[in-house]
């Protein structure tokens, strides 16, 4: 008898369009003590697989056949409250979007506490100790006070920490991890990976691990399940999967791995011939989105960042003595010339997202200077004055669900700036470039009528990226911008970057905890910890033979991609 039993299950979403077919006839199994990874592209139904299992299936999906068996008791089927006494105590679940899964209001220690003493009978100030030692065990630093803050005053990375500790805390039977390591760094992920791995082999704990990341499957799992459109096409040993695999999808979703060992020109694709959409290529010479912004020669950088120095309160009071600030970052320098990608890399709560927030605009330094074309935006204090920066320099945030209204229609989404800027001349202009745009990252024209809780988390970072090309920028900050996307979704949008780089001659900076991704496409790479930037040279230079003992560290904890590396070569010879 299995742990985790699922037989025959579909899950359908009907509407007044018709019934949606989300997961068709899938069957599988978890063993105890087994990690089992389930792999596919965004919309594959890989997350509905999870949340069927554990009953949190957004309405109106429903289980219309099959049924879900812990260890030989059915629990599909059960009513809310007998789901309750299954959820936290005997299943943990690792939500792949931690902002939205973590309670805003509350502070991190009610929320782990609350974990605690509702499934078990403890008292409060053992499951506080409780609390403080998963946090520990997560790696998240000074515990004692983390705790006592709220989700808003961590990192992204971080507050994955936090989600990923709750859903350990008790000790479940069954982890059900939905993309855990997506906004994790190499150290991290790595921690948490051999946390999961010792909880299974230890304690003979299951673990369902939903993932596009195919280096972490091969680091982690025993077993390895492909989805494609709602269908299991191919399962087996991660070994045989990943080494040698059978059907098509599956070799067409191993080839878009990014390399690790070489820098290629441009991402391998998915060439499945039902695979994904291909996204629409436009006529750019002759297109709105190619057409000059009136741009100036400019002699130097096109951005420079010198000494920026950014901190944040974590404890407050009228005595200034008591207070306490976390140091995000501290005297930040670097240079990036036009038509260059400069990337950033470092662990979770280094520094990154806050720099790039500070260039955008969104967070004011308390010292330093960044310059942008030899425009001073430090020294802009007001809207009026940042906003023609704004159109040139855009910004595609790490978290597509939160960075995006939820009661406006993608269409109306990325129309905003471009009205907002007045860069069209009627509705109907509008209309058209919308349009466009989502053809370009491959969502189709037919999206812009749809609402973003519509989409699945790589569709949503997809509509994020045509917003931030919206205005026709001349720089680009991408923080995280491939964290939701699997890997043949990946590889068309950042061959997709690429090529608008090069027609618009665009600068990025490009923020990921991928280094894999961070070698294909930057030219210089800025490595950070604890808001200081330790080392900074040319991509190749940074990957082959690094200076600093920390940049050491984070490339050899690059995910093992040896099953990978076989399956490339069977694949090319093929």
């Amino acid at each position: 008898m299995s742990l985790l039993e699922v037989q025959h299950l579909q899950i359908e979403y009907p509407s007044r369009h018709g019934v949606m077919v989300a997961v068709k006839d899938l069957s599988l199994s978890v063993e105890a003590g087994e990690i089992v990874g389930i792999v596919g592209e965004s919309g594959a139904g890989k997350s509905t697989i999870g949340n069927a299992v554990i009953d949190l299936l957004s309405p109106p999906g429903v289980i219309a056949n099959g049924e879900v068996l812990l260890n030989g008791e059915k629990i599909s089927g059960l009513t809310r409250e007998q789901m309750r006494t299954v959820r936290g105590s005997k299943i943990g679940f690792i939500f792949q979007d931690p902002m939205t899964s973590l309670n805003t209001l509350f502070t991190i220690e009610q929320q782990m506490v609350e974990t605690v003493l509702a499934n078990e009978k403890v008292t409060y100030e053992e499951a506080y100790q409780r609390s403080i030692d998963m946090l520990n065990a997560v790696g998240i630093p000074k515990p004692e006070l983390r705790i006592k803050q709220y989700p808003h005053q961590f990192s992204g990375g971080m507050r994955q920490r936090v989600v990923i500790a709750i859903a350990l805390i008790c000790n479940p039977q069954l982890i059900i991890a939905d993309e855990p390591t997506t906004a994790l760094d190499v150290s991290i992920q790595d921690q948490i990976l051999q946390l999961i791995k010792t909880l299974c082999k230890e304690r003979q704990v299951g673990c369902m691990l939903v993932t596009h990341d195919m280096g972490v499957v091969s680091s982690v799992t025993d077993k390895v399940a492909v989805m494609y459109r709602g269908e299991l096409v191919e399962m087996g040993t991660t070994s045989q999967v990943l080494g040698a695999p059978e059907h098509e999808y599956t070799k067409s979703l191993i080839s878009a791995v990014p390399r690790s060992d070489i820098k290629l020109v441009r991402f391998p694709m998915v060439n499945y011939i039902e695979a994904a959409e291909e996204l629409h290529q436009l006529d750019i010479a002759n297109h709105w989105l190619g057409q000059s912004q009136d741009q100036k020669a400019y002699q130097g950088p096109l951005l420079k960042v010198e000494n920026v120095n950014l901190r944040f309160t974590t404890k407050d009071s009228i005595f200034a003595s008591r207070r306490e600030y976390v140091q995000a970052s501290n005297n930040v320098s670097f240079e990036i010339v036009e038509g260059e990608t400069f990337g950033l890399v470092g662990e979770s709560g280094s520094g990154k997202s806050t720099i790039a927030r500070a260039i955008a605009g969104l967070y004011a330094p308390q010292s330093g200077k960044i310059t942008f074309e030899g425009i001073d935006l430090t020294a802009l204090k007001n809207e009026q004055a940042r906003r023609p920066i704004r159109r040139q320099m855009q910004m595609v945030f790490q978290n597509p669900y939160t960075s995006m209204n939820p009661r406006m229609k993608v269409a109306d989404i990325i129309a905003e700036p471009i009205r907002f800027h007045k860069l069209a001349e009627n509705n109907q202009q509008v209309d058209q470039i919308v349009a466009d745009l989502l053809d370009h990252v491959g969502l189709g024209r037919k999206a812009g009528i749809k609402y973003p809780h519509e989409f699945s988390g790589g569709q949503r970072q997809r509509i994020s990226i045509a917003r931030a090309l919206a205005t026709r920028p001349r720089f680009l900050i991408c923080d995280e911008p491939t964290s939701a996307l699997d890997v043949s979704v990946q590889a068309q949008i950042l061959n997709l970057l690429k090529d608008l780089q090069d027609e618009l001659n665009l600068t990025m900076l490009f923020i990921s905890h991928d280094l894999p991704v961070i070698r294909q496409m930057c030219d210089r790479v800025g490595v950070m910890r604890h808001g200081s930037l330790v080392e900074v040279g040319e991509s190749e230079q940074i990957f082959t033979s690094p200076q600093d003992e920390y940049s050491k560290s984070l490339i050899s904890l690059m995910p093992s991609f040896e099953n990978l590396s076989k399956a490339h070569l069977q694949i090319a010879s093929s």
